[in-house]
């Protein structure tokens, strides 16, 4: 592991070097030389917000000038989306995008921004999945035997969420879609509310996020029964994935986020965030916040990679949307 100063130098000369690279009119830019905005889609205090914060601290060492944290609030992460799809290409706006943006378009067509054409992509930063659970004194110990439970009894099961196409949502509609069970989905106000629901016996089974479940699982409130992800996740190594069990990759559901800007930025600054983005992972504070949320630190190869996976996750999301029926309420 690199000390601070050290890493500050690498992601200094990899800009350099890369600005070098992309010709002599880059290698003269001067870019940055005021503070970068960085855009989070949600409210402070919540997970993307707690990620930004952890980050722009080394951000603002690589790049050498302050990074400030924005939050722009509203829809589900819509508003941000439009706002800064409408700013200058000039590198000093950054947004959190995630899978919720490509759902949320998909959901709504009218949006206005296009996540692959409004924005240019620099790098994947996170990924996470969603665990199937139950109330622990629920007779249920595996997936199979809940599905089965539910088939059994039309209409009489209910899965809860956070709101009309959220993970827990799409998870729990598709696992029904799949398997051909008819569940009622009960949306909460909000994901915080999924737990309670289950303890208070207004739902049977739902899909929370792992940094949501894992709380409950730890206090033995809930049972894991399967997770969302293509592989077993760290932290319920033992609690098979979806896949596993019922061989469908459209069950495969994680979400994500990474660092967009708007559409036509200098290749040679967006080179730049994606080589100094993946240097701020390296510090152990960012490390560490990412374990104990039970979130993956998953960093693109190049921001051409990211693109490529943001074009195949835009098929995949549009795919569960229609499949599940998910509608704006």
């Amino acid at each position: 592991m690199t000390d601070p100063s050290r890493r500050h130098w690498l992601g200094h000369a990899a800009g350099l070097a890369l600005a070098a690279a992309a010709g002599p009119g880059a290698a003269q830019s001067s870019w940055p030389t005021r503070p970068v905005r960085l855009v989070v889609p949600y409210a402070a205090g919540g997970g993307p917000d707690l990620q930004a914060r952890k980050l722009a601290p080394e951000l603002a060492r690589a790049l050498g000038v302050n990074v400030i944290v924005e939050n722009k609030v509203g829809a589900g992460g819509i508003v941000a989306g439009e706002v800064v799809a409408t700013l200058p290409p000039d590198g000093y706006t950054v947004l959190i995008g995630s899978s919720t943006h490509l759902i949320n378009k998909a959901m709504q067509p009218a949006v206005k921004f296009d996540p692959l054409r409004s924005f240019d992509a620099i790098t994947q930063v996170s990924s996470g999945g969603a665990v199937l659970v139950v109330p622990a004194d629920a007779p249920y110990r595996s997936a199979r035997e809940l599905a089965a439970a539910v088939k059994a009894k039309p209409s009489a099961f209910n899965y809860g969420s956070g709101g009309v196409g959220t993970a827990a949502h799409l998870a729990g509609g598709t696992l029904c879609k799949v398997l051909e069970l008819d569940a009622v989905h009960v949306p909460f106000r909000g994901s915080v509310e999924i737990v309670p629901g289950l303890l208070g016996g207004q739902v049977q089974f739902a899909f929370p996020i792992a940094s949501t479940a894992m709380p409950a699982i730890v206090q033995g409130k809930v049972r894991p029964l399967a997770v969302t992800t293509a592989q077993r996740i760290r932290p319920l190594p033992e609690v098979p994935t979806l896949r596993e069990l019922f061989g469908s990759e459209l069950m495969v559901q994680e979400s994500w986020s990474g660092f967009w800007t708007p559409a036509g930025t200098p290749r040679e600054v967006i080179d730049r965030l994606a080589a100094t983005t993946r240097a701020a992972h390296e510090s152990p504070v960012v490390r560490e916040f990412y374990e104990q949320s039970g979130t993956d630190v998953v960093l693109s190869a190049s921001p051409a990679a990211f693109a490529e996976f943001m074009r195949a996750e835009v098929e995949k999301w549009t795919r569960i949307v229609k499949l599940v029926g998910a509608t704006p309420s």
